[in-house]
């Protein structure tokens, strides 16, 4: 029977444990440039992870990622065997990356994607006044607090879950839309939003009260407004072992462990 993937690109973050298992398998496998590859497999962390996703993204190719990082709750174990076996054993889990559209104070657009979230975030010692809208009604007119986030079911465990967010099962259609250190409405902890959902930050005093806009890594400062939505054109293919799906980490992840 034919194999899935005969062609492995291999990547790897700068760390020393990551270059040595990039070395240790470019001994054992052939190596092709990613564009040639069916495969690309991801050595590091979750860092790395998200790197390579955005790196390929719109190529489809599925990326498969084995941790020599610190927490690697993207990626599988590292081992340098039966790498084609595991390979073709893999399960897939599909995500779309949210799509960023935010208008600096001087009114120029700019544009990103983020596959765990879209934070906004205060950049000096005051806190941010936000006006927040989902589908153009207004529904908090005046949140202070040091920012707010929209996270994916994929990113609900990293960022949105150290803020307090809640956990989203990996195919759920919903968004987590999570406040920072909120002051007032000092009770409200935020919403869950079904994933179609089109969500509006405008900030309130931009001149006195600066606001930086963040898409996974990108960051785009001293922003007027940010509109998010998911970005159902992209898919975004990530490789796990057998038991160890996304899916499953997930639903660990709300059991403690």
């Amino acid at each position: 029977m034919a194999r899935r993937f005969n062609k492995i690109a291999l990547v790897a973050s700068a760390a020393p444990d990551a270059q040595s298992a990039l070395h240790a398998l470019m001994s054992r496998y052939e190596n092709v440039p990613p564009e040639e590859a069916d495969v690309i497999v991801a050595l590091g962390g979750d860092g790395l992870m998200l790197q390579t996703l955005h790196a390929t993204m719109g190529a489809g190719k599925p990326i498969y990622g084995m941790n020599k990082g610190t927490v690697g709750f993207l990626m599988n174990e590292f081992r340098e065997d039966e790498l084609f076996e595991r390979l073709e054993n893999a399960e897939r889990s599909v995500v779309h990356p949210l799509l960023m559209v935010t208008w600096d104070v001087h009114g120029v657009a700019h544009t990103a994607r983020a596959i765990n979230e879209v934070s906004m975030l205060r950049q000096t010692y005051q806190a941010g006044k936000l006006r927040v809208s989902i589908d153009s009604k207004v529904r908090i007119p005046e949140l202070i607090a040091d920012g707010i986030l929209v996270a994916t079911p994929a990113g609900s465990t990293a960022y949105n879950l150290s803020v307090g967010g809640p956990i989203l099962p990996l195919n759920s259609p919903l968004l987590a839309l999570t406040p920072i250190s909120a002051f007032r409405p000092r009770r409200w902890r935020g919403a869950l939003l079904p994933d179609h959902a089109r969500i509006e930050v405008e900030v309130l005093e931009a001149e006195n009260r600066p606001v930086s806009a963040v898409a996974d890594h990108t960051e785009f400062r001293n922003v007027s407004r940010v509109q998010v939505s998911m970005d159902r054109s992209v898919d975004l293919v990530m490789l796990h072992d057998p038991g160890h799906s996304l899916d499953e980490r997930i639903l660990r992840e709300q059991f403690g462990y």
